[in-house]
């Protein structure tokens, strides 16, 4: 008989892997470039390799003959050939030759599996489903990362923290008027506040009252077929034209202690306003945004991974008790589904 009952301990034993029937954001398009890459992302291997011709593959990290890492193999244009024994794969997971036996009844076979994948804005993301969704959701990225009213640079790396530290550091916009209170950005606004949810079509908007344009004063929660976040922060004349400096942030667990993050700076520019603020971003305002990135992590992975299991939550946190029941609610109904149907992942059984 499957079972049928879902604990809190299985919601979390999920929401630490990642949630499933979602896009992520894998790497920065510039990883994969002429040789696979293998990498370890929502609890699953992956290698990511491109054809000659620039087709983009994301499969598991598992040759079908005896699982040696595909990350390993050699790339033959159209195929990757696995090291140990030469079964050659294609990017849609078929088995294309075995050439230690001609006649094998494993060519043609799709033995290899494959995930949706996709490029925005020098970024890779790739659809995650589990065994009752393999087909991948619609997913639409944010406005910011593919209209060409916009311009966007990717920031990315990796904390030693859970991905549930990073999504609650970015949904507690009061943190920018203390832990930043000396960057470039984030020196002005009231050190005093009171928030409002506000809902959109997209997810919600968690902003203070009465304070707009001065600081870290809003951010949105967004989930379009995959999770991510929207903040703006105002910026001087000094740097350039395009208004406010936003960010659109995306993370992904790479296991239960550690994630990668990723984010898009963007400004509003176009012609030789996009030229300008180009350059003063490589020139002059990348290294203070990576100070603001570099004191978030010094301050998270300074935390133990069991924090959050003592906390005294007040009115300034509930953009992230929101989104935390949101992920919780999620969780618990994908496994409940799939409990029914008797497909629990290992993971949980």
């Amino acid at each position: 008989m499957p079972r049928k009952h879902i604990t809190s301990e299985d919601v979390n034993t999920l929401l630490a892997r990642g949630l499933r029937n979602k896009w992520y954001a894998i790497c920065p398009s510039r990883f994969v470039t002429d040789r696979p890459v293998g990498l370890q992302r929502v609890g699953e291997r992956l290698v990511l390799w491109r054809e000659r011709n620039g087709t983009l593959h994301v499969q598991e990290d598992h040759c079908p003959h005896r699982g040696a890492p595909l990350s390993l193999a050699r790339h033959l244009g159209d195929r990757l050939a696995c090291i140990y024994h030469g079964f050659e794969v294609k990017g849609d997971g078929t088995v294309a030759s075995v050439p230690a036996m001609l006649s094998s009844k494993l060519v043609g076979k799709k033995l290899v599996k494959t995930y949706p994948a996709m490029e925005v804005k020098d970024g890779i993301f790739a659809y995650i489903g589990d065994a009752l969704h393999p087909k991948p959701v619609p997913f639409t990225p944010a406005e910011q990362l593919t209209s060409d009213e916009f311009d966007a640079f990717l920031c990315y790396t990796e904390w030693k923290v859970p991905l549930r530290y990073a999504v609650d550091n970015i949904m507690d916009p009061m943190h920018g008027a203390f832990l930043h209170a000396e960057s470039h950005s984030m020196a002005q606004g009231e050190k005093q506040a009171k928030f409002q949810i506000r809902k959109t079509e997209q997810g919600f908007i968690f902003e203070k009252e009465g304070q707009r344009d001065l600081n870290f004063d809003w951010v949105e929660w967004c989930d379009t077929g995959g999770f991510w976040m929207r903040l703006e922060i105002p910026y001087s004349k000094s740097s350039g034209p395009g208004g406010s400096f936003g960010i659109i942030a995306h993370g992904t667990p790479i296991d239960n202690e550690t994630c990668a993050v990723f984010f898009w700076r963007f400004r509003k520019v176009q012609g030789w306003q996009r030229d300008v603020w180009r350059f003063l971003y490589k020139n002059r305002l990348e290294g203070y945004h990576w100070d603001v990135l570099e004191q978030d992590q010094r301050l998270l992975e300074s935390m133990p991974h069991d924090a959050d299991q003592h906390e005294h939550l007040y009115q300034h946190d509930a953009g992230l008790a929101g989104v935390r029941r949101t992920l919780r609610k999620e969780a618990k109904a994908q496994l409940e589904e799939l409990a029914a149907a008797g497909k629990l992942p290992k993971t949980i059984k």
